[in-house]
């Protein structure tokens, strides 16, 4: 956001002065330029590449689902933090890197777990039942470098419990304090810091 209100005001300022000298102009234009970011390459995991992935799609949907899934897109994702991820709508299996980069040895259990999404999207009964068949988990192991900051700090004025947010609340109470199916006025949560 910083970086934009600069090249705004820079911007601006050259708006006004069009009809200034060229060597002027090109010393704010120089004003213009900011530095660039250098981004941290991340560490280089021994993973497999996206043929391989399919292989094993293939491998397991012939031991285990005698070759009747449907064949899914599959890709890395460099965003997210959980193992990995179905999308229906795209049939679409996105497996995590960082995830990943963490725990290499569990990117077959992941690709099982997301297999099933196929057949069954939520972690249901029947969803559970069929992970048992195949030998698959049912939730990705806990790392604290996968963990995302809060963004928010809500505090209850009642009990003092602190509930730390990555989105912000609009209408949350204590769920201590109040009825837990219900908002209470009382225990309105309060925004201690960003």
């Amino acid at each position: 956001m910083k970086r934009f209100k600069t090249i705004k005001k820079l911007m601006h300022s050259l708006n006004y002065d069009l009809f200034r000298r060229e060597k002027e102009i090109e010393l704010s234009v120089q004003e213009l330029s900011l530095p660039t970011r250098t981004i941290p390459e991340p560490p280089k995991a021994n993973l497999p590449s996206i043929e391989e992935l399919y292989l094993l799609f293939d491998k397991i949907n012939i031991t285990y689902f005698d070759n009747k899934l449907p064949q899914a897109k599959i890709e890395y994702s460099t965003r997210m933090t959980n193992a990995g991820s179905y999308t229906p709508a795209l049939k679409l299996i996105k497996i995590s890197k960082k995830y990943h980069e963490i725990f290499p040895d569990d990117i077959e259990d992941t690709m099982k777990h997301e297999m099933i999404h196929i057949i069954h999207f939520y972690h249901n009964a029947e969803f559970k039942k069929e992970a048992a068949r195949i030998g698959t988990t049912l939730k990705a192991k806990p790392h604290p470098s996968l963990r995302r900051k809060a963004k928010y700090l809500y505090l209850c004025p009642g009990c003092k419990k602190e509930y730390p947010r990555q989105k912000r609340l609009r209408m949350a109470s204590c769920g201590s304090c109040s009825d837990k199916s219900k908002y209470d006025n009382r225990f309105k949560l309060k925004l201690v810091k960003k």
